[in-house]
């Protein structure tokens, strides 16, 4: 059998891998317009940063090792142009020499990956002006930076990448500033109130995020001098465009294959286009979400080597189902970890499930162990069924294995009840002896079944503890200007708070304290307490 793969980065590489592992008389060979194979694209910003200190480390695989070590071949500066289905065909170009050829196959695997997006204004073609999408762009910005040419740089998107490449230049001592159209950054991966908060640990750490601001113009005489928004001109030696990417699939236009209007190549759950001898993976294809079921883009490394790996069964004849994705993702940023996994609030909504969240601020180890800090998590769950739906985590800790429980508990289809009493690994160094994620499972629990009263703190944002009167519950006082009650006080009533009907909004610091008053003034006879989820930590709370 024949199989020509187009392009060669993660699903490329990992199809060709596995189907010559699969059968090592299938002829398989791969033609991309690029010089490089098999580079680890998500390593860029830390080769930015110089986390990774030299471009061979970047590289999995050159063109002849890795067909040494597989036995597929590789045609580099070979740009495919055109699929002819009828004739079982494709025409590439020799980028080097100009020559056109064909190149027949029995099975065809589209893996063309996708372009970094750059908007149609002034300045953008200048010198210093950057993507991040290979090897070649993070070594011009790292020279850059090791010639001294960085002073301030502008990231335009506030995506993954983006925010992975500001914290990077910051490291390197580069003034950062993040450009952002949308009101908040990480959208729409993350709900609002939890972007906020990233946003808020990015300025501490330096790195100031300008949401809901428009680039227009990039100024310059020879060279990026400036940039400007919607609102305000800033000065900038270098511009970083990471402002989404556009799948590379125009090739395809009069091919018959059917495209997504995102230009993305439809396939059902083989990975298979509407021809059944034509298959699509990686970030040129368009999937579904493991949760509703409906149509999802998902351009990451890790779904585009999966994809790769069951097509290349699927050829063999071991076909499976791709059960789709959960939009799963984890960064490094300037101040803080994030990761997710799942739907969030609003996505949960709008799929129609009934939905509950809460956030709490958990210890991502035991308190006393040195360099403990903490978790903010988000959890979402069906509030009639309890399935969990969703988790977001931000923490200076290892905010993975949070999310990494989640997605676990999520493609099992399990409930809050199948996840509160998981035998979860435990020791000082690693968690606390309630886990962060069984702790935060509990806590969620309690506000379904009533026993735990909260506003979260998307309600507080929205003005709905108007009328409620503050009680600072934290160790110490912390609040400027409210009653401080000291929790172990409580005990048939509360000092000062003769009114037991009075509405009393319980704050601290975290969450916890103010939980625990609740629970004591509920015994006492307090009708009409709530409790502000995340607390200080969280909220940015006034008398």
């Amino acid at each position: 059998m024949k199989i020509v793969i187009i392009g060669g980065v993660a699903a490329g590489t990992k199809a060709a891998a596995k189907l010559k592992r699969e059968n090592r008389d299938y002829e398989v060979l791969i033609l991309t317009k690029s010089k490089d194979i098999s580079y680890a694209g998500c390593g860029l910003p830390y080769y930015v940063g110089e986390v990774i200190q030299n471009r061979e480390q970047l590289i999995v695989n050159t063109p002849e090792s890795f067909s040494k070590l597989t036995g597929a071949e590789v045609r580099t500066r070979t740009e495919v142009t055109a699929v002819n289905r009828a004739t079982k065909t494709v025409t590439a170009v020799d980028l080097e020499s100009g020559i056109s050829s064909e190149y027949s196959y029995d099975k065809l695997i589209i893996a063309t990956g996708a372009d970094p997006i750059k908007p149609p204004i002034e300045g953008v073609d200048l010198p210093g002006v950057y993507t991040m999408r290979t090897p070649d762009d993070a070594i011009m910005l790292r020279n850059a930076v090791d010639e001294g040419k960085l002073k301030r740089a502008a990231v335009i998107g506030g995506g993954y990448i983006g925010l992975e490449i500001a914290e990077n230049l910051s490291q390197m001592g580069v003034r950062v500033s993040v450009i952002e159209m949308l009101p908040h950054v990480l959208q729409p991966g993350f709900d609002p109130e939890m972007a906020e908060y990233v946003e808020s640990k990015m300025a501490d750490a330096g790195v100031m995020a300008f949401t809901g601001t428009r680039l227009v113009g990039i100024e310059g005489d020879g060279k990026v001098e400036k940039i400007r928004t919607q609102k305000r001109t800033m000065k900038a030696d270098a511009v970083i465009l990471s402002v989404g990417i556009r799948p590379n699939t125009a090739f395809l236009a009069d091919s018959g294959l059917e495209l997504m209007p995102n230009k993305t190549v439809k396939v059902n759950a083989y990975m298979q286009t509407n021809d059944e001898d034509i298959y699509a993976v990686g970030d040129c294809a368009c999937v579904s979400n493991a949760q509703t079921h409906s149509s999802a883009w998902s351009p990451m490394g890790s779904s585009a080597n999966i994809e790769g790996r069951l097509v290349a069964k699927a050829i063999a004849g071991d076909k499976r189902e791709y059960r789709g994705v959960l939009g799963t993702a984890v960064a490094k940023l300037a101040g803080v970890n994030i990761a997710r996994t799942g739907l969030t609030e609003a996505q949960a909504k709008e799929a129609g499930y009934d939905a509950v969240s809460v956030v709490t601020v958990v210890d991502d180890k035991a308190h006393y162990y040195p360099g403990a800090s903490s978790f903010v998590v988000k959890m979402i769950a069906d509030k009639t069924t309890l399935k969990l739906l969703g988790i977001q985590v931000i923490g200076t800790g290892a905010v993975d294995k949070m999310a990494d429980i989640a997605v676990t508990a999520i493609t099992m289809g399990a409930t809050l009840h199948d996840v509160e009493d998981m035998d979860l690994a435990y020791a000082p160094p690693f968690s606390t002896a309630i886990h962060p994620f069984t702790h935060t499972v509990n806590v969620l629990l309690n506000k379904i079944s009533g026993v735990f009263e909260t506003f979260t703190p998307a309600q507080y944002l929205e003005g709905a503890a108007e009328g409620y009167r503050l009680v600072d519950l934290s160790l110490q006082p912390a609040i400027e200007g409210a009653p401080y009650v000291d929790l172990t006080s409580i005990t048939d009533k509360m000092e000062g708070f003769e009114d037991k009907n009075e509405k009393l909004l319980l704050v601290c610091t975290k969450g916890k304290r103010a939980y625990m008053a609740q629970n004591r003034l509920k015994h006492c006879g307090y009708t009409n307490t709530k409790v502000l989820e995340g607390g200080t930590t969280v909220n940015e709370v006034e008398a």
